[in-house]
């Protein structure tokens, strides 16, 4: 076998393995197969990390199909099968409809709700304004060795910092409040973090 060959038979075989963990992951786990070896209770196996990914896809395509939703407002962020919500919506029809289209997601264990109705009317000047404090924010975030910002969302509206995500521990959120409340434009925050379990 030539080496064009041999790629093309392991990419098949990756995307055929890759395809059949994602059709097994909301799949309840078959008797036969089920061991009783000991998992380990903290941190992710892939599984957990695809199933996790699946669930995020499948709650943003219910939203963004929603007439109702509008779900280019709406964050979603899922952690062992727990899903946080977050953003800033018109209505709170909107906010109701987000959760209950995300708890008939399959895999869906929680949802933490922090979707925020936005403050009043803003014009231009302040959707800029709110870019401009996210960038500060963010880039601030990124800057600190001890958080890892990758895992947290930013989103302002009308000056109201919303942080969301999952971080390592408390001492994390705490540092990352505070980096948000001193970022220039930022007149409150709103902390929706949440410590990984």
């Amino acid at each position: 076998m030539n080496k064009r060959t041999t790629r093309l038979l392991l990419g098949s075989t990756l995307a055929a393995v890759a395809a059949t963990g994602l059709i097994g992951c909301n799949k309840a786990p078959d008797s036969s197969t089920t061991t009783n070896a000991p998992t380990a209770s903290t941190g992710t196996t892939m599984g957990t990390d695809v199933s996790d990914s699946a669930i995020t896809a499948s709650v943003k395509s219910a939203l963004l199909a929603d007439a109702v939703v509008k779900g280019l407002d709406v964050q979603v962020e899922t952690r062992k099968g727990a899903v946080q919500l977050s953003g800033f919506v018109d209505s709170q029809a909107q906010i109701d409809q987000a959760v209950v289209l995300t708890r008939a997601v399959s895999g869906v264990n929680f949802v933490e709700n922090g979707i925020t109705l936005k403050g009043g009317a803003g014009g231009m000047g302040t959707q800029m304004d709110d870019t401009a404090v996210t960038g500060r924010v963010k880039t601030a975030l990124l800057a600190d060795p001890d958080i890892k910002s990758l895992d947290i969302s930013v989103l302002t509206s009308q000056g109201t910092v919303q942080l969301t995500g999952f971080v390592k521990n408390k001492a994390q959120i705490d540092k990352a409040v505070a980096i948000a409340g001193a970022a220039e434009g930022a007149k409150t925050v709103k902390n929706e973090l949440m410590v990984k379990k």
